[in-house]
Protein backbone atom coordinates (compact mmCIF):
# COMPACT_ATOMS: atom_id res chain seq x y z
CA UNK A 1 0.00 0.00 0.00
CA UNK A 2 2.75 1.68 1.09
CA UNK A 3 4.20 1.74 -2.48
CA UNK A 4 0.92 3.01 -4.53
CA UNK A 5 1.17 6.78 -2.67
CA UNK A 6 4.87 6.48 -3.47
CA UNK A 7 4.21 6.07 -7.07
CA UNK A 8 1.32 8.26 -6.66
CA UNK A 9 3.46 10.84 -5.41
CA UNK A 10 6.23 10.83 -8.08
CA UNK A 11 3.43 10.72 -10.58
CA UNK A 12 1.81 13.84 -9.52
CA UNK A 13 5.24 15.98 -9.50
CA UNK A 14 6.39 14.39 -12.76
CA UNK A 15 3.48 15.54 -14.13
CA UNK A 16 3.92 19.38 -13.27
CA UNK A 17 7.59 19.11 -14.30
CA UNK A 18 7.39 20.05 -17.99
CA UNK A 19 9.97 22.09 -19.68
CA UNK A 20 8.94 25.52 -19.26
CA UNK A 21 10.13 29.11 -20.78
CA UNK A 22 11.43 31.52 -18.02
CA UNK A 23 11.66 35.09 -18.62
CA UNK A 24 14.56 36.95 -17.77
CA UNK A 25 13.61 38.35 -14.26
CA UNK A 26 12.99 35.57 -11.96
CA UNK A 27 9.89 35.74 -9.68
CA UNK A 28 9.86 34.89 -5.90
CA UNK A 29 8.79 31.02 -5.06
CA UNK A 30 5.21 31.14 -5.90
CA UNK A 31 2.79 29.78 -2.79
CA UNK A 32 -0.77 28.49 -2.39
CA UNK A 33 -1.51 32.27 -0.88
CA UNK A 34 -0.39 33.99 -3.68
CA UNK A 35 -3.67 32.10 -5.50
CA UNK A 36 -5.06 35.69 -3.58
CA UNK A 37 -2.99 38.34 -4.27
CA UNK A 38 0.94 38.89 -6.00
CA UNK A 39 3.67 38.34 -3.75
CA UNK A 40 6.19 41.45 -5.60
CA UNK A 41 5.67 43.25 -8.16
CA UNK A 42 6.92 42.01 -11.43
CA UNK A 43 8.59 45.65 -12.32
CA UNK A 44 9.55 47.99 -9.77
CA UNK A 45 9.25 51.12 -12.14
CA UNK A 46 6.33 52.99 -12.31
CA UNK A 47 5.66 51.52 -15.74
CA UNK A 48 4.14 48.43 -15.95
CA UNK A 49 6.08 45.63 -17.79
CA UNK A 50 5.88 44.30 -21.37
CA UNK A 51 7.32 40.93 -20.39
CA UNK A 52 5.62 37.58 -19.57
CA UNK A 53 6.49 35.81 -16.13
CA UNK A 54 6.08 32.13 -14.86
CA UNK A 55 6.13 30.47 -11.98
CA UNK A 56 5.29 27.02 -10.36
CA UNK A 57 5.71 24.94 -6.93
CA UNK A 58 4.79 21.74 -6.26
CA UNK A 59 4.44 20.42 -2.70
CA UNK A 60 4.47 16.95 -1.13
CA UNK A 61 4.35 15.62 2.44
CA UNK A 62 4.01 11.51 3.33
CA UNK A 63 2.60 10.20 6.43
CA UNK A 64 2.86 5.92 7.10
CA UNK A 65 2.09 4.61 10.33
CA UNK A 66 2.77 0.88 11.97
CA UNK A 67 2.59 -1.28 14.66
CA UNK A 68 -1.02 -0.62 16.76
CA UNK A 69 -2.39 1.82 14.42
CA UNK A 70 -1.41 1.21 10.33
CA UNK A 71 -2.01 4.50 8.51
CA UNK A 72 -1.24 6.46 5.16
CA UNK A 73 -1.54 10.00 4.46
CA UNK A 74 -0.26 11.95 1.00
CA UNK A 75 -0.83 15.84 1.32
CA UNK A 76 -0.01 17.25 -2.26
CA UNK A 77 -0.13 20.60 -4.19
CA UNK A 78 0.71 22.69 -7.02
CA UNK A 79 0.78 26.30 -7.58
CA UNK A 80 0.68 28.22 -10.91
CA UNK A 81 1.41 31.87 -10.91
CA UNK A 82 1.30 34.01 -14.25
CA UNK A 83 2.27 37.57 -15.09
CA UNK A 84 2.09 39.84 -17.82
CA UNK A 85 1.37 43.92 -18.34
CA UNK A 86 -1.13 44.84 -16.05
CA UNK A 87 -2.50 40.78 -15.91
CA UNK A 88 -1.51 38.63 -12.68
CA UNK A 89 -3.52 35.56 -12.67
CA UNK A 90 -2.94 32.22 -9.97
CA UNK A 91 -4.11 28.90 -9.79
CA UNK A 92 -3.87 26.43 -6.77
CA UNK A 93 -4.31 22.32 -5.89
CA UNK A 94 -4.46 20.57 -3.03
CA UNK A 95 -5.17 17.19 -2.13
CA UNK A 96 -5.27 15.19 1.18
CA UNK A 97 -5.74 11.56 1.55
CA UNK A 98 -5.67 9.57 4.18
CA UNK A 99 -6.45 5.52 4.21
CA UNK A 100 -6.29 3.53 7.75
CA UNK A 101 -6.55 -0.10 8.36
CA UNK A 102 -9.34 -1.51 9.85
CA UNK A 103 -11.41 -5.40 10.90
CA UNK A 104 -13.79 -6.62 8.94
CA UNK A 105 -16.00 -9.79 10.67
CA UNK A 106 -17.98 -11.57 8.15
CA UNK A 107 -21.24 -13.46 9.07
CA UNK A 108 -19.11 -16.30 9.94
CA UNK A 109 -16.68 -15.20 12.51
CA UNK A 110 -13.60 -15.08 9.99
CA UNK A 111 -11.55 -11.10 10.47
CA UNK A 112 -10.08 -9.85 7.61
CA UNK A 113 -8.54 -6.37 7.48
CA UNK A 114 -7.86 -3.41 5.03
CA UNK A 115 -7.32 -0.15 4.10
CA UNK A 116 -10.37 2.33 3.83
CA UNK A 117 -9.83 5.96 2.95
CA UNK A 118 -10.60 8.03 6.18
CA UNK A 119 -9.97 11.28 5.10
CA UNK A 120 -10.14 12.79 1.17
CA UNK A 121 -10.20 15.74 0.29
CA UNK A 122 -9.16 18.41 -2.52
CA UNK A 123 -9.34 21.86 -3.78
CA UNK A 124 -8.49 24.30 -6.24
CA UNK A 125 -8.60 28.25 -6.06
CA UNK A 126 -7.97 30.44 -9.29
CA UNK A 127 -7.95 34.48 -8.97
CA UNK A 128 -6.88 36.88 -11.79
CA UNK A 129 -6.17 40.42 -10.84
CA UNK A 130 -6.10 43.29 -13.45
CA UNK A 131 -4.49 46.80 -12.05
CA UNK A 132 -6.35 49.94 -12.15
CA UNK A 133 -3.02 52.03 -12.21
CA UNK A 134 0.62 52.37 -12.96
CA UNK A 135 1.24 52.27 -8.99
CA UNK A 136 0.28 48.80 -9.18
CA UNK A 137 -1.84 49.39 -5.25
CA UNK A 138 -5.05 49.40 -6.85
CA UNK A 139 -6.91 46.44 -8.92
CA UNK A 140 -10.03 44.75 -9.68
CA UNK A 141 -9.83 40.94 -8.93
CA UNK A 142 -12.09 37.80 -10.08
CA UNK A 143 -12.15 34.59 -8.00
CA UNK A 144 -13.22 31.23 -8.03
CA UNK A 145 -13.10 28.17 -5.25
CA UNK A 146 -14.28 24.59 -5.24
CA UNK A 147 -13.70 21.72 -2.23
CA UNK A 148 -14.78 18.61 -2.05
CA UNK A 149 -14.17 16.96 1.64
CA UNK A 150 -15.57 13.63 1.89
CA UNK A 151 -15.76 13.10 5.31
CA UNK A 152 -17.45 16.66 5.91
CA UNK A 153 -20.89 17.66 6.47
CA UNK A 154 -20.57 18.87 2.69
CA UNK A 155 -20.08 17.02 -0.41
CA UNK A 156 -18.88 20.03 -1.76
CA UNK A 157 -18.46 23.41 -1.29
CA UNK A 158 -18.15 26.42 -4.30
CA UNK A 159 -17.77 30.29 -4.94
CA UNK A 160 -16.82 33.22 -7.13
CA UNK A 161 -16.61 36.72 -6.02
CA UNK A 162 -15.59 39.78 -7.77
CA UNK A 163 -14.24 43.05 -5.81
CA UNK A 164 -11.62 45.84 -5.26
CA UNK A 165 -8.58 45.43 -3.89
CA UNK A 166 -5.43 47.64 -2.72
CA UNK A 167 -1.45 46.92 -2.28
CA UNK A 168 -1.94 48.74 1.20
CA UNK A 169 1.73 48.08 2.30
CA UNK A 170 5.46 47.52 0.78
CA UNK A 171 9.22 47.67 1.37
CA UNK A 172 12.11 45.74 1.33
CA UNK A 173 11.07 42.35 3.55
CA UNK A 174 7.17 43.12 4.35
CA UNK A 175 3.80 43.27 2.16
CA UNK A 176 0.27 43.76 2.95
CA UNK A 177 -2.84 43.57 0.69
CA UNK A 178 -6.14 43.05 0.75
CA UNK A 179 -9.72 43.01 -1.23
CA UNK A 180 -13.12 42.52 -1.15
CA UNK A 181 -16.43 41.83 -3.13
CA UNK A 182 -19.68 40.64 -3.22
CA UNK A 183 -19.68 36.82 -4.52
CA UNK A 184 -22.10 33.33 -4.75
CA UNK A 185 -21.80 30.53 -2.43
CA UNK A 186 -23.30 27.18 -3.18
CA UNK A 187 -22.68 24.43 -0.56
CA UNK A 188 -24.19 20.86 -1.27
CA UNK A 189 -24.70 18.79 1.87
CA UNK A 190 -23.63 15.30 2.27
CA UNK A 191 -26.10 12.53 3.03
CA UNK A 192 -25.98 9.08 4.80
CA UNK A 193 -26.32 6.07 2.46
CA UNK A 194 -29.51 5.32 4.69
CA UNK A 195 -30.75 8.33 3.19
CA UNK A 196 -30.13 7.63 -0.24
CA UNK A 197 -31.47 4.18 0.13
CA UNK A 198 -35.53 6.06 0.95
CA UNK A 199 -34.70 7.95 -2.22
CA UNK A 200 -33.39 11.52 -0.86
CA UNK A 201 -30.97 13.61 -3.02
CA UNK A 202 -27.84 15.92 -1.98
CA UNK A 203 -29.43 19.18 -0.46
CA UNK A 204 -28.06 22.42 -2.00
CA UNK A 205 -27.90 25.36 -0.49
CA UNK A 206 -27.41 28.94 -2.48
CA UNK A 207 -26.33 31.87 -0.80
CA UNK A 208 -25.34 35.67 -1.55
CA UNK A 209 -21.80 36.86 0.28
CA UNK A 210 -19.29 39.49 0.88
CA UNK A 211 -15.82 38.08 0.19
CA UNK A 212 -12.82 39.92 2.31
CA UNK A 213 -9.35 38.62 1.82
CA UNK A 214 -5.89 39.58 3.13
CA UNK A 215 -2.29 38.33 2.91
CA UNK A 216 0.72 39.34 5.12
CA UNK A 217 3.63 38.88 4.24
CA UNK A 218 7.48 38.95 6.27
CA UNK A 219 10.49 38.22 5.14
CA UNK A 220 12.51 37.38 8.20
CA UNK A 221 15.76 37.06 6.76
CA UNK A 222 17.14 35.80 3.29
CA UNK A 223 15.89 32.04 3.83
CA UNK A 224 13.00 32.12 5.95
CA UNK A 225 9.69 33.69 5.40
CA UNK A 226 6.30 34.19 7.38
CA UNK A 227 2.68 34.07 5.57
CA UNK A 228 -0.40 35.01 7.59
CA UNK A 229 -3.81 34.52 5.27
CA UNK A 230 -7.23 35.37 6.09
CA UNK A 231 -10.47 35.04 3.92
CA UNK A 232 -13.51 35.90 5.02
CA UNK A 233 -17.32 34.95 2.99
CA UNK A 234 -20.03 36.28 5.17
CA UNK A 235 -23.29 34.84 3.95
CA UNK A 236 -25.69 37.97 3.54
CA UNK A 237 -29.15 36.13 4.64
CA UNK A 238 -29.65 35.33 8.42
CA UNK A 239 -29.37 31.52 9.03
CA UNK A 240 -26.98 30.80 6.02
CA UNK A 241 -24.10 29.41 6.33
CA UNK A 242 -20.50 31.63 6.59
CA UNK A 243 -16.80 30.53 5.89
CA UNK A 244 -14.08 32.16 7.85
CA UNK A 245 -10.48 30.68 6.83
CA UNK A 246 -7.30 31.46 8.62
CA UNK A 247 -3.64 30.13 7.25
CA UNK A 248 -0.34 30.78 8.94
CA UNK A 249 2.77 29.04 6.86
CA UNK A 250 6.35 29.54 7.20
CA UNK A 251 8.73 28.33 4.43
CA UNK A 252 12.38 27.99 5.01
CA UNK A 253 14.81 27.75 2.09
CA UNK A 254 17.16 24.53 2.32
CA UNK A 255 18.70 24.67 -1.29
CA UNK A 256 18.39 26.63 -3.80
CA UNK A 257 14.65 25.20 -5.31
CA UNK A 258 13.87 23.45 -2.77
CA UNK A 259 12.21 24.58 0.71
CA UNK A 260 10.52 23.54 4.12
CA UNK A 261 7.00 24.58 4.73
CA UNK A 262 5.24 24.42 8.15
CA UNK A 263 1.84 25.31 7.85
CA UNK A 264 -1.19 25.64 9.93
CA UNK A 265 -5.09 25.93 8.89
CA UNK A 266 -8.17 27.00 10.56
CA UNK A 267 -11.40 26.02 8.72
CA UNK A 268 -14.91 27.36 10.50
CA UNK A 269 -18.12 26.55 9.02
CA UNK A 270 -20.71 28.80 10.98
CA UNK A 271 -23.70 25.96 10.25
CA UNK A 272 -23.19 22.17 9.85
CA UNK A 273 -25.02 19.11 10.83
CA UNK A 274 -25.56 18.60 14.48
CA UNK A 275 -22.43 15.53 14.64
CA UNK A 276 -20.03 17.92 12.79
CA UNK A 277 -17.74 20.24 14.37
CA UNK A 278 -18.03 23.81 12.95
CA UNK A 279 -14.14 24.40 13.41
CA UNK A 280 -11.57 22.28 11.89
CA UNK A 281 -7.97 22.53 12.09
CA UNK A 282 -4.81 21.24 9.98
CA UNK A 283 -0.98 21.31 10.60
CA UNK A 284 0.96 20.09 7.94
CA UNK A 285 4.93 19.89 7.30
CA UNK A 286 6.15 19.48 3.34
CA UNK A 287 8.59 19.84 0.64
CA UNK A 288 8.29 22.18 -1.73
CA UNK A 289 9.87 22.29 -5.05
CA UNK A 290 9.83 25.09 -7.47
CA UNK A 291 10.73 25.29 -10.86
Amino acid sequence: MLSRFILLAIFIILCTLPTFTYAKEKLETADASDILFSLKKADQSKQPSSGTLFTASAQLGLLYLTGNTRSADIKTGLDLRFERGLWRSAFGFDLLLKKTEIENESSDGQVSKSFDTSDHKWSIISQTNYTLDATKQNYIYGSIFYEEDRFSGFDSQGSISTGWGRRWFENKDTSFDADIGPGFKRDILNITEEEIATGMSNQTRDSFILQAQALYIKKLNQHIEFKQNLIIKHAIDSGENSVYKATSAITSKLIDSLQLKLKFTIDYNSEVDSDKENLNTETSILLVYSF
